[in-house]
């Protein structure tokens, strides 16, 4: 009885993380698509009112150079957990969680990058925005805490932290991308490219460890 039990709980939290991850998928798909929309009426004729922020060109360059620095950071994360000796405690995954992890980038670049910044009222305003914002990004991802069945319950350990701290850098150079002299426009376009790429580095070092263990 106690297998049979424990059984159909791994069922129930498997299927609950499938449609979690196909929920986030479609939601990724559908705001991307009203971006797209967005991103080709704004040179047309008529740009659209009440576009979602950051739908604009930018130079290659400055997408290239985003993607260049989103990896490297993954490059250094690695590194560090392998001479912390952390690199063996990471979290398996699915190979469909993957697309979860795509929609993830372009939905956390729309709301951080793109609304969550304070524009336009001088250089300090935008440096703590930066910072300030970052910092939420980085706490928000369950790196130093984790849900249990009594509650929240907090994770103080090197792994959390190292891995809370590398959230927080890449996400201070999501935002620079945003804001630097290569990307004129703000255009989210450097932001995407480097999200995507650095969670795209991230499976590829998974897999290759062997922490992905199914397809779903």
């Amino acid at each position: 009885m106690i297998f049979q039990v424990s059984s159909f709980s791994v069922t129930i939290n498997m299927f609950s993380e499938l449609v979690g991850i196909i929920a986030v998928m479609a939601a990724a798909f559908y705001l991307a698509s009203a971006w797209v929309t967005d991103y080709r009426a704004e040179d047309g004729p008529v740009p659209r009112r009440g576009a979602l922020p950051g739908a604009v060109p930018c130079p290659m360059l400055a997408i290239l150079v985003g993607v260049g620095g989103a990896v490297a950071l993954v490059g250094l994360e690695t590194a560090g957990e392998y001479a912390l000796g952390i690199h063996h405690k990471q979290q398996s995954i699915t190979v469909l969680y993957l697309g979860a992890m795509m929609g993830a980038a372009f939905i956390e670049e729309l709301i951080f990058r793109g609304y969550l910044l304070v524009q336009n009222r001088g250089r300090a305003a935008l440096v703590g925005s930066i910072v300030g914002f970052s910092l939420i990004f980085a706490l928000l991802h369950p790196f130093l805490w984790e849900w249990t069945d009594s509650g929240l319950r907090l994770s103080l350990g090197i792994m959390g932290a190292f891995s809370t701290a590398f959230v927080f850098m890449k996400s201070v150079w999501f935002y620079v991308l945003r804001v630097f002299p290569l990307n004129e426009r703000r255009s989210l376009l450097p932001c995407i490219a480097a999200h995507i790429s650095a969670n795209l580095a991230v499976f590829t070092i998974k897999a290759v460890q062997g922490h992905v263990t199914a397809l779903y």
